[in-house]
């Protein structure tokens, strides 16, 4: 039987630190344009404290999201030692397209994925390049997709890439815009018939009905924002919470049915690093689900109080580190199980257990 199997990490890191002490001159408001009546450095440490943040990476002004992209699939076909031409596939998970620093408006044509195609120059028409938005688990999805085209036959060999800049779709004047960061991530998924590796099982949902508008576009909170220009990524901080705590849980389980294991054979939890409160929660709910007491943190690993959220990038970026033997105390041995899980705007949620 064909598996999927995981040949190749990469990532690209940008080299820009911006730490959250860097804010403390900035004004802050609510939706309704109300200056919060908090010191800045009162609201930069409770942010700290709930979300884990200390720093986070902002790509340099010559750079857009393809670029790094491309960075990060460079590195993975180094890594692996792969010729570019030999892909089949290229899916380019993120959101917003390339952004330049000085503007914010989105170029989405040609795709992304075209353009890193074209910046691999890859001459092989047969590498069929494309993007795909499903928010923050948009890279995992891709990962999905590319599992079915290698099982299916179609494909021998894809790279899956999640790259965003969300400091350029971020208001200045919003609490929750610190969260946001860039970079991104890649990975080559192969076929493979020793059935020792591979994708064991997925899930994915999408919670439209009820929550479609947890996530989306809206004007900057300063007062002083000419109206009718520039939109901003907007969040419902609390509604979503909840419901990652309601939800994801549930769908990490149910792949794990799906794959035969027990959550007591999973080695590591790589989960979407959107807030270190809330993925610890989704954790221990998860726990919670099979009558397991809470578990030992560290079976997941965290990046985000360095790197921020990156959405789309931050599973691959973390699988790279983590099988480069970059992050303290934590390491991937063969034949380990692991979940990767992800939650965003959509609402959408997915879960896959791999084994290495």
């Amino acid at each position: 039987m064909i598996q999927s199997v995981i040949t190749a990490t990469g990532s690209y890191i940008p080299d820009r630190i911006v730490k959250n002490q860097d804010f403390l001159t900035a004004r802050f408001f609510t939706a309704q344009g109300q200056p919060i009546d908090k010191a800045p450095a009162a609201i930069l440490q409770q942010f700290s404290t709930i979300t884990g943040i200390d720093e986070r990476r902002y790509a340099d002004t010559d750079q857009q999201a393809s670029d790094l992209g491309l960075l990060a699939a460079q590195q993975a076909l180094r890594n692996g030692n792969i010729d570019a031409e030999t892909l089949d596939y290229i899916i380019v998970a993120h959101n917003f397209g390339d952004v330049a620093a000085d503007s914010n408006r989105v170029t989405l044509v040609p795709s992304l994925a075209s353009r890193i195609k074209a910046g691999l120059a890859i001459r092989n028409p047969s590498c069929v390049a494309y993007d795909i938005a499903f928010g923050c688990p948009g890279w995992l999805e891709g990962f999905i997709q590319a599992n079915y085209y290698i099982r299916s036959g179609d494909a021998r060999r894809c790279l899956v890439i999640g790259t965003e800049t969300l400091s350029r779709v971020i208001d200045p004047s919003d609490r929750d815009s610190l969260l946001f960061a860039d970079g991104s991530g890649a990975v080559v998924l192969e076929a493979s018939s020793d059935g020792s590796a591979g994708v064991l099982a997925h899930h994915t949902q999408t919670h439209a009905y009820e929550y479609v508008n947890l996530l989306g576009m809206g004007p900057a909170y300063a007062p002083q924002h000419e109206p009718g220009q520039d939109l901003f990524m907007k969040m419902n901080g609390r509604k979503l919470y909840e419901f990652a705590l309601q939800h994801v849980p549930s769908v990490v389980k149910t792949a794990l049915d799906k794959a035969g294991v027990a959550l007591t054979d999973i080695r590591k939890v790589l989960i979407h690093q959107a807030n270190h409160k809330m993925d610890v929660a989704i954790l221990e709910r998860l726990f919670k689900l099979y009558d397991q007491p809470c578990p030992d943190l560290d079976l997941m690993p965290m990046t985000i109080h360095w790197l921020g959220n990156s959405s789309v990038a931050t599973i691959p970026t973390l699988l790279d580190l983590l099988r480069a033997g970059q992050l303290d105390n934590h390491q991937i041995s063969p034949g380990d199980k692991v979940v990767l899980a992800s939650v965003g705007a959509g609402m959408n949620i997915n879960a896959v257990v791999y084994q290495f």
